[in-house]
């Protein structure tokens, strides 16, 4: 494949030291958080939920049973709303209305141009109200203001927008056949398409998935986290106020062992789309194969890859929040580890935890009390193993969900912390000594879904980017996306791309 040269997204500077607790100061400049330290009083959300029932056929309605569960905040566990607990009766309504949507509804019949039109009305809607989505999506996951609101929803328009012009250049071919023959080729919407995202990118994750089915003309019946259900029912009241017809969109809030899996089974969807664990994409695909063996796409789990062959270029990564967002196994070489781990660690001392709603945050509460303690259980794994804690591995303040950015050195690639995803702010550190060995290292894993490559040696570039069995390599960069990049993984981090059928190569200036 042919690689795309786009230029880095570098996040500007942010604070050094946290305002949530006190710190202690350990020598050498470096501070430690205190895990005695209290975070203060919460900032009250500049929003209010206006949206919390099941969207069905344009309308919100409550759930045929009438339950409710509610959704948390994150920074101290409380309650923002309840929301409408859809199960099998509500997907089979939601179905119904989305199937008639496509077979009798305007949506796949009108031209593509009006179609782009409606989609284009509604990222101007979400421009406009920016700072209110971005705020409901913060408090929902806790993730911080200043990343919702100048990054994901920006990103969120740009999704649509780029979806949008699509609907109208997606042409077919004619293509030359032996003998006195006429051949030709349409891509037409596959119908109903089932979708489930998951709680880390709610708004992201449903650009990726709602924006090309619409762009086509198929109908959406899509289920949210159940950790973040909000954002979505906000933005498809925009949806609908730009000219979406009813039944093209439904949504249900929900849990996965009924409303996902009563959608996986469903004899009247046309595909799947999940983004989620591992082990439940496993179950969506044996769901979705024993009912009409309806197509599926699956993005998965991945222990994001870091690979450092020198340190010329840490102060660029140095400026990006998302280095300790997620957990990254980095392998360095042997010359450049010792630096490595002290600068790592500096940094994660430096990062900036607290209030997702305070500026300068550059780190929130993890979504849930479950989550909280997988993360500090994989934190006690990697103690017990034998690797080195360099900083953090606790809990920070005592009032919500909030955990220290984590370093670890001395990891093995046999340990848990190195082989798992642990979705949390650990990194865990491990040294190399040559390419050939680091590749087969890097490649010993059940997931494969991207890596970020360091380093000024351009056949070093070429040979990794090639070598790397991941979806995405990231070439001094991390973590960049755009509308047009495609994404999805190798092995057991899915099936399919999310955006494009191929496979990213990212080289950053």
């Amino acid at each position: 494949m042919a690689s795309r040269r786009i230029s880095s997204l570098v996040s500007r500077s942010l604070p050094l030291l946290s305002r949530g607790g006190k710190q202690t100061y350990v020598g050498r400049g470096i501070y430690r958080y205190s895990t005695a330290a209290a975070l203060e009083d919460p900032i009250k959300p500049p929003v209010t939920v206006q949206y919390d029932k099941l969207l069905i056929n344009g309308q919100f309605v409550d759930a045929a049973s009438g339950k409710t569960f509610p959704t948390l905040d994150p920074r101290t566990g409380e309650v923002i709303a309840h929301v409408a607990e859809g199960d099998a009766e509500d997907i089979n309504r939601a179905v119904a209305a989305a199937r008639k949507a496509f077979d009798e509804g305007p949506w796949p019949k009108m031209t593509a141009y009006e179609r782009q039109r409606i989609l284009l009305r509604f990222a101007d809607l979400v421009e406009k109200h920016n700072d209110e989505i971005a705020a409901l999506e913060s408090w929902d996951s806790g993730k911080p203001f200043e990343q919702s609101a100048q990054v994901e929803i920006p990103m969120f328009v740009r999704l649509f927008r780029y979806y949008a012009g699509w609907a109208d250049k997606i042409h077919g071919l004619t293509i030359q056949a032996d003998g006195p023959h006429h051949v030709q080729t349409l891509h037409e919407p596959i119908g109903v398409a089932g979708q489930i995202i998951p709680w880390n990118f709610p708004l992201v994750m449903f650009g990726w998935k709602v924006g090309p089915a619409l762009a086509c003309g198929n109908t959406v019946v899509l289920k949210t986290a159940e950790q973040t259900p909000l954002s979505a029912l906000l933005v498809s009241k925009l949806l609908h106020e730009a000219g979406l017809p009813d039944g093209v969109l439904n949504i249900v809030s929900g849990f996965g062992p009924t409303a996902g899996a009563a959608l996986c089974r469903h004899m009247d969807v046309d595909k799947i789309a999940f983004t989620g664990s591992t082990e439940t994409g496993k179950i969506v695909l044996e769901s979705s194969a024993k009912s009409n063996l309806k197509p599926v796409t699956l993005e998965l789990g991945g222990n994001h890859l870091l690979l450092f062959v020198r340190m010329l270029m840490w102060t660029k990564l140095l400026s990006w929040h998302t280095l300790l967002y997620f957990s990254i196994r980095t392998y360095v070489h042997e010359k450049v580890y010792d630096e490595f781990i002290e600068k790592a660690k500096a940094r994660a001392l430096k990062r900036v935890v607290g209030d997702p709603f305070k500026a300068g945050i550059e780190q929130g509460p993890q979504i849930d009390a479950e989550q909280f303690e997988k993360i500090l259980k994989y934190i006690r794994s990697g103690k017990e193993s034998g690797a080195t804690l360099e900083t953090g591995g606790d809990r920070f303040g005592t009032k919500g969900y909030y955990i220290q950015p984590t370093v670890f050195s001395n990891v093995k690639d046999d340990m848990l912390i190195a082989m798992d995803e642990i979705f949390g702010p650990v990194q865990t550190v491990l040294k190399f000594k040559d390419l050939g060995e680091v590749i087969q290292r890097a490649n010993n894993t059940r997931y494969g879904l991207a890596a970020g490559v360091f380093t000024q040696n351009l056949d070093t570039a070429n040979t990794l980017m090639r070598a790397l069995r991941v979806g995405t390599v990231w070439i001094n960069c991390f973590d960049t996306f755009d509308a047009t990049i495609p994404f999805g993984g190798y092995k057991m981090s899915g099936i399919g791309r999310e955006k494009e059928n191929t496979v990213s190569r990212i080289t950053c200036k």
